[in-house]
């Protein structure tokens, strides 16, 4: 840093162009002299546990596992059964130790020179030593930590001080803290249990300890990125700022006056000590073109030496807004933050983050009498707003995209948001349990318009209460709230997963008594701590403490505890909240009885089995069979705590669901190689799954024509942590389930959806849009049978459909249509009524109309007993213009499904498979290869049909 003083006069008469200089000369300056990247780019590294005898070259960022696998000391942790194999590492202490190169010693820096380390991450349970010293510990992996190690530095005679980190065995220390005297209990069953027990009481990703898709590793390691910070007299080193950009006058969880100007509240976090005369500034410039939009002073400036924060009123005039996916542009400016101290020629301390200008509410404010009277159901609103819209929410929840966080690259993110986005996604759930995201993942979630619904990392239990323990909660979510909080696709802040709908009615089933303590201890930590980590750091950004609720009673955000949950408090026939439903059962799969109505759907799915190009690569040859040991134990739904690898009992459970649902829906495949059997049992599942989602999908959406005004859809789950059945719809390695192609057409803007009522006979034939205005246009109603002929004719009619609704158009009695069993003449198990739906509408925040088309399709019976013919089906690759070309030459195809060779080792989605076509139909779709593959693999993809589950070998 520059020494330079500057004449008093020239401090009165900073003005906005020479701050503005400043911070156009130092768009990003961090004002330590000294700091040591600690990572293994610029560092050595090793790995070693003195009780097993291994020492290795460690990585940072990495895990445990991750570097013995790279050493060759253990296998992939994701072949075969490694994940109850290398229980003995998750079991283990291990040590993490450099000789730390570049820090200045005794001869080279001031007296007065301050050492620190700074973690961003260490997971978990840490012990630091430097210089041979122990200088402290850390038992969260979500907060970033920070140490003061200047005296072990001074008596440090090495001029490459020794940095060790000892990691202690995540379940040990766990059951550790489980069997303390006087450790708090909670009723039995409370806590969902799969690997490794007592995971609530660490502050760890929840599902390391085991989930039900995926395995339990718990690893541990510097999984995220460190530094030695030196610090001269004078300087600071930001380690963390905030950034919140909200509408004049507006709170949390409350509608905000749209008309209003913006202010920018802004803040720095920093090692060291500001100066006390510090000036805060701020420029604004467009992300994409660079142009100066405006600048000035930060006022209301708060100073405490380590923080300080300010704000300013922006001319909403001069900002465009962000819109998500299909809803509008996704337009982002850099905002630049600068502290400088009049008597320095530059700044102390600078950072810029690209944000946006967006309001984003989830609504639960009370239905109207006036909006009662227009058909919606009394009750309270449960709905996305953006910018003072509301939307219909169409997504999915995301899982960690692996079990070992290190690994997960940009790219990999990328992969998935476009998937996603490709799948006319607008938001994605990431689900709590997990890992707060990274900052790449938010970036790529503003660049591509997913709104990220966000959640503290609690779910499936209950946590305990007593002061370490909240305050270690505290420090992680204000830290996480700041870090995050200017990514306009920041959509909510849960509290956690599962946790009213689950864990508190649990309690009141199975310990009703001890329901007002826990409820009480919920409040605690869900709206004293969490709620409060919000509301202090934001006013742009809603919270809940939980995933699934209905809704609050009572808002106060002056009140120690601000607001009031309703939790079961709802009134005979009113609606609120959100729900969630998994019900295994095949018979009930289409029975739309079944399914919950609310005001929106947060999880719902079934699980089905991955590509074998999937399994091929993690299981052994003799284990590709559909109910082989090692399949069947990768299948975690379910799986209890005390699994082993000779009790199949439990997860066979899971493999049995598919079957039956396979079985009851679907001709059932019965080939004697076991190879092809395996491929035609997982084309079945995934045939199942998909057709299960797309229904359940349609169901919702007709809601929001109907008294619950349902406003979204978030199926589970978007991704897969590893190659094993799971509700996944994208593979480990990024190929497509037929589920996610389903749920792509399901999630078309308008969309014709026949809902049968099996109860009734009765099938009524919906259209639905999500524009904002009203749409219009025809339906076409036929029966066709296998052989592709029209049977009774074509019934045609016009239709006008509501912005984000549902009009009801048509209804059919089929108790009067078909014979045996009915008083009509047509044969159910020979026909397909095929429903098609072209309408003219104007696109969200557009001004031209545009044409929309959608087909859907129903079966009077099941595809298992329905009078199938070979449709013909053929596939040829076009090469000079680069598409796949499918005709159906006989017949009607169902679940028409294009696949690349597994011996070709491609990574291929098409632009569309998984589809019905009719007779003499011809498609031309193109591709996405996201892995090469060998060379000509395209003129070996071959296409199949449900038809051809019923062929035998």
């Amino acid at each position: 840093m520059a020494n330079t003083k500057i004449s008093l006069v020239n401090v009165a008469v900073v003005c906005l162009a020479s701050l503005v200089a400043i911070l156009g000369l130092f768009p990003a300056a961090v004002w330590a002299k000294n700091i040591v990247d600690l990572s293994s780019q610029t560092q050595k590294w090793t790995l070693s546990s003195s009780a097993l005898n291994i020492s290795v070259r460690g990585q940072v960022p990495s895990h445990v596992h991750l570097d013995l696998f790279k050493e060759q000391v253990i296998g992939d942790p994701y072949y075969g059964l490694n994940d109850f194999n290398l229980r003995w590492v998750a079991w283990n202490d291990w040590n993490y130790t450099s000789k730390v190169e570049g820090l200045c010693n005794n001869r080279k820096r001031s007296n007065d020179t301050k050492t620190f380390l700074l973690f961003n991450g260490l997971d978990t349970f840490a012990d630091i030593f430097f210089c041979g010293q122990a200088v402290a510990s850390a038992e969260n992996q979500f907060r970033q930590f920070f140490f003061d190690v200047t005296d072990s530095l001074s008596s440090c005679s090495s001029a490459s001080p020794e940095l060790r980190i000892l990691f202690h065995s995540a379940p040990a220390a766990t059951s550790a803290m489980a069997n303390l005297p006087g450790q708090e209990a909670w009723p039995y069953g409370v806590e969902v249990t799969l690997e490794f027990s007592n995971r609530q009481f660490m502050r760890k990703q929840q599902s390391d300890f085991g989930w039900d898709w995926g395995p339990g590793f718990a690893p541990s390691g510097i999984w995220q990125p460190a530094w030695a910070v030196q610090l001269e007299p004078g300087e600071v080193h930001m380690r963390n700022s905030m950034v919140d950009i909200y509408r004049v006058g507006q709170l949390n969880n409350l509608r905000p006056d749209q008309t209003k100007d913006w202010v920018l509240n802004a803040s720095i976090d920093v090692i060291g000590e500001l100066p006390t005369d510090a000036k805060f500034g701020y420029i604004i410039k467009d992300a994409s073109t660079g142009a100066a939009v405006s600048a000035g002073e930060l006022v209301n400036v708060t100073n405490h030496g380590d923080v300080i924060s300010g704000a300013a009123v922006l001319d909403a005039t001069k900002y465009k807004l962000w819109w998500p996916n299909g809803l509008g542009a996704q337009n982002l400016y850099n905002v630049t933050i600068s502290v400088v101290s009049p008597y320095y020629s530059t700044a102390v301390a600078s950072i810029t983050k690209r944000t946006g200008f967006r309001t984003v509410l989830l609504y639960m404010g009370e239905v109207t009498d006036e909006e009662v009277a227009q058909g919606w159901g009394p009750g309270g609103h449960w709905h996305f707003e953006i910018n003072g819209h509301p939307f219909y929410a169409k997504g999915s929840n995301f899982i960690p995209p692996d079990a070992f966080w290190p690994r997960v690259t940009p790219a990999k993110i990328r992969q998935l948001f476009d998937s996603a986005i490709r799948g006319r996604q607008n938001m994605l759930r990431v689900w709590a349990s997990g890992a707060y995201s990274p900052d790449f993942m938010y970036d790529l979630a503003d660049e591509m318009g997913l709104l990220l619904w966000s959640e503290f990392e609690f779910g499936d239990s209950l946590y305990p209460v007593d002061p370490a323990f909240l305050d270690n909660a505290g420090q992680e979510a204000h830290y996480q709230v700041r870090r995050v909080n200017h990514h306009p696709s920041l959509a909510l802040w849960a509290g956690g997963n599962e946790l009213e709908n689950l864990e508190l009615l649990l309690v009141n089933t199975t310990a009703p008594e001890q329901y007002d303590r826990y409820r009480s201890e919920f409040e605690t930590l869900f709206i004293g701590v969490l709620a409060t980590a919000v509301f202090t750091n934001s006013r742009s950004i809603t919270y809940m403490p939980s995933s699934t609720n209905n809704g609050y009673l009572v808002l106060n955000h002056t009140a120690p505890l601000p607001m009031a949950p309703r939790y079961q408090d709802v009134p005979p026939g009113a609606i609120y909240g959100n729900t969630d439903y998994y019900n295994y059962a095949a018979s009930q799969a289409f029975n739309i009885s079944a399914y919950p109505i609310g005001r929106f759907s947060v999880e719902f799915g079934f699980h089905s089995v991955p590509s074998l190009a999937s399994l091929s690569a993690v299981l052994p040859a003799d284990q590709l069979a559909f109910n082989s040991t090692t399949l069947t134990l990768r299948n975690h739904h379910y799986s209890p705590r005390g699994l082993r690898t000779d009790n199949v009992a439990n997860a066979s459970r899971g493999m049995g669901e598919m079957t039956l649902a396979v079985q009851a829906h679907y001709p059932s495949p019965n080939l004697t190689d076991p190879e092809a059997n395996l491929t035609a049992w997982i084309y079945a599942t995934q045939v199942f799954q998909a057709d299960f989602y797309r229904r359940q999908i349609a169901f919702y959406r007709v809601g929001s024509g109907r008294p619950e005004a349902q406003r979204g859809c978030l199926y589970w789950q978007l991704d897969d942590v590893w190659q094993a059945p799971s509700w996944a719809g994208i593979e480990y390695e990024g190929r497509w389930k037929v589920m996610h192609y389903a749920v792509r057409d399901a999630y078309s803007e308008v969309v014709v959806v026949l809902l049968w009522n099996a109860t009734s006979s009765e099938m009524q034939v919906w259209v639905v849009s999500d524009l904002w205005a009203p749409a219009n246009g025809r339906l076409e109603v036929e029966w066709v049978d296998w052989e592709g002929e029209t049977v009774g004719g074509r019934e045609e009619m016009e239709f006008e459909v509501g912005g984000v609704n549902a009009t009801l158009v048509k209804k059919m009695d089929f108790s009067t249509i078909f014979g045996s069993g009915g008083n009509g003449t047509l044969n159910a198990s020979e026909l397909v009524l095929v429903a098609r739906v072209t309408a003219t509408g104007t696109p969200v925040n557009a001004k031209a109309t545009r044409t929309y088309s959608h087909i859907d399709y129903w079966t009077p019976t099941p595809l298992a007993s329905a009078a199938l013919v070979d449709p013909g089906v053929t596939v040829v690759y076009d090469k000079a213009h680069e598409v796949f070309v499918v005709t159906a030459t006989k017949g009607v195809s169902m679940w028409t499904w294009l696949s690349a060779a597994v011996e070709d080792d491609v990574v291929v989605n098409f632009e569309d498979n998984g589809f019905m076509m009719l007779k003499a139909e011809v498609r031309r779709l193109r591709f996405s290869a996201l892995k090469p593959g060998r060379e000509g693999w395209q003129g070996r993809v071959s296409v199949s049909s449900i038809w051809d589950q019923t062929l035998a070998s």
